[in-house]
């Protein structure tokens, strides 16, 4: 079980790479579109307007990157059984690594050196995670625990909403990292969902743990589309890397026995710490406006944040 947990959470890691791509790839072609038809998708305050956010989920693009998001929480939901939440939730992670590839393919994203340090510090940090973690998982908890998601939900939901309509410049960031916690919080309540083991439906439905994997998914999925048309792809992959990681982790830790092997503690926490603050080294450097027209200064190279300003005397 172990192994298949291994390999599903891969295989999300990759669908939900791909998935992002393509969504934001949707998000860019309606922008455009909206453009040439003199309508406004993105507000001078950086806030999107709800017909922008609705013609974009049903972009061609972005319908297929929607089945990879299906793809990737089924795998998601298979390693969240079988794995340590710190060790499942860290390889799926790793689907930002896939979307900072495919992003230079198809979104002509530029990587430079300190995005390429970054990554393989998250890479890396998941090895260590994978070296310490131990097989062994608990998925059942009391149904005060059960209940205690379906709070943490709607609140993470009225929140995540809320700022991605209202939150201007940061609007982007706090659709990210909550949609991430929005999806650790499916991460937790999959682990725990009663009626699985002898399949009752019954069971499924009656347990509000399914309730929460539910409104999550539709909310996360939703704020994330919206923080894809008014963030760069890479910094809202990286703050919904950073929430669905460190949420379920410390969970899993503290509340569903999750533990690392006798001796290893100290190196899943260097592991966990590593992909964490990776995922927000790539965050901080790619964090900014969607370049959806092509017209952005190029960022700077270097450990400084910035984009390279064009003299009109140089021009």
């Amino acid at each position: 079980m172990y192994v298949i947990g291994i390999i599903a959470a891969s295989m999300a890691a990759v669908a939900y790479g791909v998935s992002t791509v393509l969504r934001a790839l949707g998000a860019r072609r309606v922008a455009v579109e909206q453009r040439e038809e003199g309508k406004a998708g993105v507000g001078g305050d950086n806030s999107p307007s709800v017909e922008s956010t609705f013609s974009t989920l049903v972009d061609p693009a972005f319908i297929l990157g929607t089945v990879m998001v299906i793809v990737g929480f089924a795998g998601g939901a298979v390693a969240a059984r079988f794995l340590p939440l710190f060790l499942a939730q860290s390889i799926v992670s790793a689907n930002l690594v896939v979307t900072a590839l495919l992003g230079t393919l198809l979104l002509n994203i530029v990587l430079h050196t300190r995005d390429w340090v970054a990554i393989w510090l998250v890479v890396l940090s998941l090895f260590l995670l994978g070296v310490s973690s131990s097989p062994g998982v608990k998925d059942s908890a009391s149904m005060t625990f059960h209940w205690g998601l379906m709070i943490a939900t709607i609140l993470l939901c009225t929140v995540s909403l809320v700022g991605v309509y209202r939150g201007g410049k940061f609007a982007a960031p706090i659709g990210g990292a909550g949609a991430g916690l929005l999806f650790g919080v499916i991460a937790c309540s999959v682990r725990v969902l009663d009626g699985l083991e002898k399949f009752d439906i019954l069971t499924i439905l009656g347990d509000p743990a399914a309730w929460s994997i539910a409104i999550a998914g539709a909310i996360g999925f939703y704020v994330q589309t919206v923080a894809l048309q008014v963030g760069a792809v890479s910094g809202v992959t990286a703050m919904l890397v950073v929430g669905e990681t460190a949420g379920p982790s410390i969970i899993g830790v503290a509340f569903l026995g999750d533990s690392a092997h006798p001796g290893l503690g100290w190196l899943a926490v260097v592991g966990f710490i590593g992909a964490v603050v990776g995922a927000v080294l790539v965050a901080w450097y790619g964090t900014g406006d969607p370049d959806h027209f092509g017209e952005a200064p190029p960022e700077k190279g270097g450990w400084r944040r910035g984009r390279e300003q064009v003299d009109d005397a140089d021009r």
